[in-house]
C-alpha cells in the first residue's frame, strides 16, 4: 500500500549521500512507491490544534550532487500523512525538543519514527545511564571535586559534553594531565549542563562498534576504527568502517535494552559498544545503515521500512 511519508530533516541539498542513513531510507521508500515530502524543522508549526509544515514533494536518486529534486512547497497538515520521519541531526537543544512536543500531537493517527516523546525523554548520554551494569564507569557532573575524585579512582578518562554529537569536543584526560585545569575552565565557560566523564577504554584503538537495532532487535553492525592518533572513531571524524560480527556479550546488551526501546517507540536506534561496554544509545538521527550494506551486511533500509509498513497496517 503506497504511503505518504514526510521527512523532517536538515536541508537535503547539503547532505553527503554516501553515508547518509536518512537518504537510504528515502531511496527505499521511493522504490516502494511511497510519496515523499520534505521539510526542515523551522517550517514546522502548531496552528491551534493543527500540526502543519511547509513541505515540498521530493524525488531522490543515488547520484551525489544531483540526489534530490524538490517541487513547490505547500502547507501540509501532517495529521493527513501516514508517516513522519524525525531525522534532523542534533544538537539536541530546546529547538529540537520543541519539535517533539509539536509532533507528538499527531500521534497515533500519524506514525512518527522515532516516537517524539520517546526521543525527548531519552537524551542519548543520559538514557544510557539506565543500564549502568552494561557501561564503563561513568559520571555525569560539572563539580570539580566530584570529577577529581572520579579521576583518582579510575585513572585516564574521556570527557565530553552531555549534549554533544558526532565526536565533537571529546577529550582524553591523563592521570596527571597538565591541561585538565584549562579544559575544566573551557567546559565551564562553554556548557551550562553537566558533562560526561567516563573511564577511558584503551581497546577503542581496535574499534568502536555501531550496532543498529530495529524495533529493539539487533539487525546490523560495523566496527568504526579511529585513524592516526585520534581516539574518536566517528566516521564524520575520519573513522574507518570495518566488517565485524556481534559477540555474545553484545547480543546480551541488545537483548537487555531492546524491550525498553520498543516500549518507548524507538524504532531505529544505533548503539555504541567498545570492548563489550555500552557507551551511548543514539536515538535522534542514528546513522550507519549505508555502511552496513556496503560492507556486505543486510539492507537495513528495507528492514526498517518493513517494520514501519507493518505498524501502519496494524493501526
Amino acid at each position: 500500500m503506497p504511503l505518504t511519508v514526510a521527512v523532517q530533516m536538515d536541508p537535503i541539498e547539503r547532505i553527503r549521500i554516501a553515508g547518509d542513513s536518512t537518504f537510504a531510507l528515502l531511496l527505499e521508500a521511493q522504490a516502494r512507491g511511497h510519496k515523499l515530502l520534505h521539510y526542515t524543522p523551522d517550517r514546522l508549526r502548531l496552528n491551534g490544534k493543527r500540526v502543519e509544515a511547509m513541505a515540498e514533494p521530493l524525488a531522490v536518486k543515488d547520484v551525489e550532487g544531483d540526489h534530490a529534486r524538490l517541487g513547490e512547497a505547500s502547507l501540509t497538515d501532517l495529521s493527513t500523512v501516514d508517516v513522519v520521519l524525525l531525522r534532523q541531526d542534533p544538537p539536541f537543544d530546546l529547538a529540537y525538543i520543541a519539535t517533539t512536543h509539536i509532533l507528538e500531537r499527531i500521534q497515533p493517527k500519524t506514525l512518527v519514527v522515532n516516537d517524539p516523546s520517546g526521543v525527548r525523554n531519552a537524551p542519548e548520554k543520559l538514557f544510557v545511564m539506565d543500564f549502568p551494569e552494561l557501561m564503563p564507569p561513568t559520571l555525569i557532573a560539572r563539580d570539580r571535586a566530584a570529577i577529581d575524585a572520579f579521576r583518582t579512582q579510575h585513572g585516564e578518562v574521556v570527557m565530553k559534553p552531555l549534549y554533544g554529537f558526532g565526536g565533537a569536543a571529546v577529550f582524553k584526560v591523563g592521570v596527571q594531565d597538565p591541561n585538565f585545569g584549562s579544559l575544566f575552565d573551557l567546559f565551564s565557560a562553554t556548557f551550562r549542563e553537566p558533562w560526561v566523564i567516563q573511564k577511558f577504554l584503551p581497546a577503542v584503538a581496535k574499534g568502536d562498534k555501531r550496532i543498529i537495532l530495529v524495533d529493539g532487535e539487533a539487525k546490523g553492525v560495523i566496527n568504526r576504527v579511529p585513524t592516526g592518533d585520534d581516539i574518536r572513531s566517528n566516521m564524520v571524524r575520519g573513522g574507518a568502517a570495518k566488517e565485524t560480527d556481534l559477540t555474545e556479550r553484545e547480543r546480551a546488551i541488545c537483548s537487555t535494552i531492546g524491550p525498553e526501546l520498543r516500549k518507548r517507540g524507538l524504532l531505529f536506534v544505533g548503539i555504541d559498544v567498545i570492548d563489550g561496554y555500552l557507551t551511548e544509545i543514539n536515538v535522534t538521527s542514528p546513522t550507519g545503515i549505508r555502511a552496513v550494506k556496503r560492507l556486505g551486511g543486510p539492507d537495513l533500509a528495507a528492514t526498517i521500512w518493513d517494520t514501519i509498513e507493518a505498524k501502519v497496517t496494524r493501526k
